[in-house]
């Protein structure tokens, strides 16, 4: 009996770090709040495989898992955002500049809706999906705290808002991307996968967190190749 509640278990798991990293945040501990970013990723991710594996998936756990990212990967990545404009803006008069930070917020909101009510999606995804592209804006601040010499190049106004506006766009957007869910565990069919699998450990090995936004970009190229090599087929 208890088994179908696992899921759920896990998914209010994901909602409980975005909750405590929403406050981290605004208390200026961004750092611990990217962290609370990267446990709720491991969260969200067995969420989905013991609903899989237990065979109980529910739409009750469908929108929760949604409700959940929404908070974790959407609104918390939107402060972090926030919170780096807000370093960026030299006086109170330029206070302005940080609120479109939470227009990464208003997409993700929009890219949950978007999954929920696409068919398309159910082995790949259209769009870049939430928990990417709050990995990436978490990736930032550990940058930082591992080597100050980065703060100049992220803590910039200009910067911020361009990452703002390209991110809202990838969230909406009708690019087609892999989605590491696999039909087979072989080469042929998965080639773009394991690729994907292989260098984001040679990188985080040779990069650490330096890595993520290169991983990041391979990400879309990889995909982008995927589905032209898949069109010439």
């Amino acid at each position: 009996m208890f088994n179908r509640h696992i899921p759920n278990v896990l998914t209010c798991l994901n909602l409980l770090c975005g909750c405590v990293g929403v406050v981290e945040a605004f208390h200026n501990n961004i750092v611990i709040s990217c962290w609370l970013i990267g446990i709720a990723l491991i969260f969200d991710f067995f969420d989905g495989f013991a609903a899989r594996l237990l065979k109980v998936s529910s739409p009750i756990g469908r929108d929760l898992d949604s409700l959940a990212d929404m908070v974790t990967f959407g609104l918390l990545p939107s402060i972090i955002i926030y919170q780096l404009l807000m370093q960026s803006i030299p006086d109170l008069m330029g206070i302005w500049k940080a609120y479109p930070a939470f227009l990464i917020a208003i997409f993700s909101a929009i890219r949950l809706a978007k999954f929920n009510n696409d068919p398309r999606q159910s082995d790949s995804f259209i769009g870049v999906p939430t928990p990417a592209v709050a990995l990436l804006i978490a990736s930032l601040p550990l940058i930082i705290f591992s080597d100050d010499s980065w703060k100049a190049l992220i803590v910039n106004t200009n910067n911020l808002l361009i990452l703002t506006v390209v991110m809202c766009y990838l969230l909406v957007s009708e690019i087609k991307l892999l989605a590491l869910k696999f039909r087979s565990f072989g080469w042929k069919g998965n080639e773009a996968r394991y690729s994907l699998m292989i260098l984001t450990v040679v990188l985080l090995l040779l990069f650490k967190i330096l890595a993520v936004p290169i991983i990041f970009v391979a990400y879309l190229l990889l995909s982008v190749t995927a589905n032209m090599v898949e069109k010439r087929s």
